[in-house]
């Protein structure tokens, strides 16, 4: 089809070449509309490949450089290669869960500014990645609407966010009660507008590019921001509903590299040549154990068991509360194989520490998925890291890559099996009302009690 066309010629009915006019015989003998659609067969040809391209058309992107520090280059110039990365790799991950360990103490709002600021590094990771893979840094208008359609979306979620948890500190400022009455049709008209700039940006010889990179934004938007939100509401539901599952891919992530580095043997999966089934199976057992300790000791304590909630008196967020069922000490019975092993009858857990098990499969068996989808998209344009953000592990993404799929799992995991009636949120919500709706609220319930036998009907509250 292609050569017919630097040919002139086209297929007609039945299969059939036209041949191309004659010089002077374009349609209606006009020279300038043969000219256009020269140029127009030329574009089409020059731009059309794209859609046909294969994984070994995908140009080559330039390796970062090193970012190493020059200390440690110094220090470990001696050893090979493989144990240098090694090295390097062992010292970052503890500078990097020291400077975690650091915010943990600083606070839950501390940890949303840093999850947010993850998400933002991921999002231009990536979204990096889409122009140069297709050398579009001068599609028109095209780096502004990028980062727009992010700053649209995190308005659209974290004022879901404002809505849900803070409004008692909402129903006290009149500006912000009209931004959260009429926030979804506020976010739908700031992307609406996104919408309508990239339309207006379509330029004729860029068409498949925008959409390619349109598509690009919008896939990266649900990687990334979409995930991220999860995460934070993860984290109102209790501090340790965000370090358990952080802290166990993590674990995973750590101790299925050192299993692989010391005895691998066998590959694991093609889409990742270094990974093998000892690091992996090495990697399980070792997540499910630190994650059932690591459940053990926070749920000993209200900072981290209480849900996050916003003081407006005191102006901050606070985790105080009577800790639940699921943070309190039970006996079990132990299975007559154990009872033998032990030598005893039952023993004191958590209720926690029990999902802390499911918490930490999923870790360590389903997580690394999220690694390996990575993998594949690395492979598929050439690249070896996301960024250099971070000497020896790569970019923040290639940190964070499997902590996305966890924070989905851990809030399917809580609205299905744990969440029930939350009372700070249900007061907040009433606390919202007019008077009128709450003395209504207020005689349907206590109606409800005396006909249940709980409120005497002599009885004044």
């Amino acid at each position: 089809m292609l050569e017919l066309r630097h040919r002139g010629g086209c297929p007609g009915p039945g299969g059939a070449v036209v041949p191309p006019p004659r010089e002077g015989e374009a349609a209606g003998g006009d020279h300038e509309t043969e000219s256009t659609s020269d140029k127009e067969t030329d574009i089409d040809d020059r731009y059309g490949d794209l859609d046909s391209r294969t994984d070994s058309d995908i140009p080559e992107i330039p390796p970062s450089s090193d970012r190493t520090p020059e200390i440690l280059k110094k220090a470990l110039s001696g050893l090979s290669s493989r144990w240098k990365n090694w090295w390097i790799r062992g010292i970052l991950t503890l500078t990097m869960i020291s400077l975690f360990f650091l915010i943990i103490y600083m606070g839950s709002f501390m940890l949303m500014l840093l999850v947010l600021g993850i998400q933002v590094k991921c999002f231009h990771e990536i979204i990096t990645i889409g122009y140069r893979v297709y050398r579009s840094y001068d599609l028109p208008w095209f780096r502004t609407l990028s980062w727009y359609f992010l700053l649209c979306v995190n308005y659209f979620f974290y004022g879901e966010t404002v809505a849900d948890y803070f409004a008692t500190f909402v129903q006290r400022e009149e500006q912000l009660q009209f931004l959260i009455r009429y926030h979804r049709f506020i976010s739908f008209a700031l992307y609406l507008a996104g919408f309508c700039m990239f339309v207006l940006s379509l330029v004729k010889k860029h068409y498949r590019l925008q959409f390619y990179m349109f598509a690009w934004t919008h896939v990266t938007l649900l990687i990334t921001v979409t995930q991220s939100h999860l995460v934070i509401q993860n984290l109102f539901e209790g501090m340790i509903w965000f370090l358990v599952p952080i802290s166990s891919v993590i674990c995973n992530d750590i101790t299925a590299y050192l299993f692989g580095f010391f005895f691998g043997r066998t590959p694991l999966i093609k889409l990742s040549p270094k990974k093998t089934w000892e690091g992996f199976i090495g990697g399980f057992f070792s997540t499910v154990v630190f994650g059932f300790i690591a459940a053990y000791v926070l749920s000993k304590y209200q900072y981290f068991v209480c849900p996050v909630e916003y003081r407006s008196d005191v102006n901050s967020f606070v985790t105080e509360c009577e800790p639940s069922e699921l943070f309190q000490l039970h006996s079990y019975s132990l299975p007559p194989f154990l009872k033998a092993v032990l030598r005893q009858e039952t023993v004191s857990l958590y209720p926690f520490q029990i999902h802390s098990i499911a918490l930490s499969t999923f870790a360590s068996l389903i997580g690394p998925f999220g690694g390996f989808f990575a993998s594949g998209f690395k492979r598929a344009f050439k690249i070896k890291d996301f960024a250099n953000t971070i000497p020896g592990h790569g970019g923040i993404m290639d940190r964070f890559d499997c902590q996305y799929l966890m924070a989905t799992f851990v809030h399917v995991y809580i609205t299905s099996f744990i969440r029930g009636p939350n009372p700070s949120k249900v007061l907040q919500q009433l606390l919202v009302l007019q008077p009128e709706q709450q003395l209504n609220i207020y005689k349907t319930l206590k109606t409800h009690l005396i006909e249940k036998g709980i409120l005497q009907p002599t009885l004044k509250v």
